[in-house]
């Protein structure tokens, strides 16, 4: 599905072929960079990434607002399944990449959205490895963009590493079974797609005695924006998609803490 204007009203675009990998932020449209603007309003053809071919798109939620109508321009909208079945994500996978190849090849621009930063848990991470072997000839260029590993600590006010402290980041939709170890080995971690796992979490965090230093944060800088500091009044069952858990241990901190490396 395309939405454009008549070539004739077409302004003057960035000259391609040419694939730009554009990061929108974690919600809030005023969290896009300046440089996502630029680059948003002046490729040919932008590519919508949404998750069936009736849902709205979130990345173009967060772009739109700030982007605009651009005369001439192409909304190209792609569907990618909430799946981990690569039997219903390759044959969409295919499609996409010849919709992008077929704008390519006619020596247009493509900018590709993709919510938070274009190279953290995003599609565009497949598209980039594909566009190497399609279309080595063809300049990549990647827009970074406010992730919400970043914005969800921001919305608590909660500190993520410093000093010496080290930081991981778990995907809860992958199982949680090494959490335990990972607390073992660093300082500060994320725990991303919280979903069902949380009562889980609770229980080692309870055993552990790190249930006070864990934070749920969902929907970071969008509308129902949430920070539950006692992970136990989050309803079981009501994780939010867009949510985490920050446990934040310390142990390393800076000398300004009095805690240096020589401490």
């Amino acid at each position: 599905m395309t939405e454009s204007v008549s070539p004739s009203a077409q302004p003057s675009f960035i000259p391609g072929p040419a694939l730009f990998g554009v990061g929108v932020g974690p919600g809030a449209p005023d969290l896009l960079t300046l440089r996502a603007v630029r680059l948003l309003k002046e490729a040919a053809v932008v590519a919508i990434p949404r998750r069936s071919d009736t849902a709205p798109s979130l990345a173009w939620a967060i772009a739109q607002p700030e982007v605009g109508e651009v005369p001439g321009q192409e909304r190209l909208f792609l569907t990618f399944p909430m799946s981990k079945d690569p039997q219903v994500l390759l044959p969409r996978w295919e499609e996409a990449l010849g919709q992008i190849g077929k704008r390519l090849e006619a020596g247009l621009s493509v900018a590709f959205i993709a919510e938070g930063d274009p190279l953290v848990y995003s599609s565009f991470i497949y598209l980039l490895g594909e566009a190497r072997q399609r279309w080595p000839q063809v300049p990549v260029e990647i827009i970074p963009g406010v992730t919400s590993l970043t914005a969800a600590p921001a919305a608590a006010a909660l500190p993520l590493v410093d000093g010496q402290e080290r930081l991981a980041v778990i995907p809860a939709s992958y199982g949680v079974e090494d959490l335990a170890q990972v607390l073992d080995a660093f300082d500060t971690v994320i725990i991303t797609k919280v979903g069902d796992t949380l009562p889980h979490m609770i229980d080692l965090f309870t055993r552990r005695g790190c249930l006070e230093q864990a934070v749920y944060i969902s929907r970071a800088t969008m509308d129902r924006q949430k920070v539950v500091r006692d992970l136990r009044q989050v309803p079981a069952g009501k994780c939010d998609y867009f949510s985490m858990v920050v446990v934040r241990q310390g142990g390393r901190s800076g000398v300004l803490m009095g805690r240096g490396a020589g401490a």
